[in-house]
């Protein structure tokens, strides 16, 4: 509650932007350093950012050039966009996960090692060529909508995960020195309004198939994704929520997909 106290809604949304995008924001903003333990609460907000450059840079390069060049432009602009933040946290929960066996404390080392391992660099690959792969089986204009509509739907699931596990590690063991704080019914409906919103657009305007299944499919991806940390680490870290939106995300786009 003392956080809540000495940051404004203001500079948590500006900590938001500066931590979720490698836009130069901290040129006009300076918030103090207890707001970025409540960026989570603005981390959809930040997806509708990252999706409209995501979007914009897919369909309309797709106008002058071959579609599959303008699907690989568009990732490319989202992960310059956001320095490759949440690939990163993808390719080290692998390499943790994957090469830490059961023990605890070797996959949250594994984890915090900069270098990327076997199992982080395929997952990268295998990442990226189903997300290419989805992109390209649908029409310029769906995909476009459709990453409007993910992003921050995605980013909205995967923040609850500070709400159902601690932190694994010691605030001082963080890669960024910031553990998010766990938000609290307000923040909460300002979440589900960030990533529902541009969902309901979506479905309202345009999709044709089952809805029930664009809503429920990522979030059961997420609950599997929790069972597994829940039961390697018993808490999350940053490495892990980068993962699950990724990979709750890549689901909406296989779902619309299979519709």
């Amino acid at each position: 509650m003392q956080i809540l106290l000495n940051t404004s809604n203001s500079e948590r949304l500006q900590a938001a932007f500066i931590f979720f995008t490698r836009l130069p924001f901290w040129r006009i903003w300076n918030p103090s350093k207890d707001a970025y333990k409540s960026v989570v609460e603005y981390w959809p907000l930040t997806g509708w950012l990252t999706a409209a450059v995501m979007a914009a840079t897919l369909y309309f390069t797709a106008i002058v050039l071959p579609y599959p060049v303008a699907v690989g432009l568009a990732i490319c602009s989202r992960i310059l966009i956001t320095g490759a933040l949440h690939e990163d946290g993808l390719a080290d929960f692998f390499d943790g996960f994957g090469g830490g066996g059961t023990d605890r404390q070797r996959i949250l080392d594994i984890m915090k090692d900069s270098h990327i391992g076997t199992y982080g660099v395929l997952a990268l690959m295998l990442y990226l060529l189903l997300l290419f792969l989805a992109l390209t089986s649908m029409s310029a204009d769906v995909a476009a909508l459709t990453i409007l509509a993910a992003d921050p739907y995605a980013k909205m699931i995967s923040a609850q995960t500070i709400l159902i596990m601690p932190y694994a590690r010691k605030e001082e063991e963080a890669k960024n020195k910031t553990v998010y704080r766990r938000f609290d019914f307000k923040a909460g409906i300002g979440l589900a309004v960030q990533g529902l919103l541009p969902l309901g657009t979506y479905i309202y305007i345009m999709y044709a198939g089952n809805w029930q299944m664009l809503l429920f499919v990522p979030c059961i991806v997420m609950y599997f994704l929790y069972l597994l940390i829940w039961h390697r680490l018993h808490g999350y870290t940053g490495d892990c929520c980068g993962a699950i939106f990724l990979l709750t995300e890549l689901s909406i786009y296989i779902t619309v997909c299979a519709n």
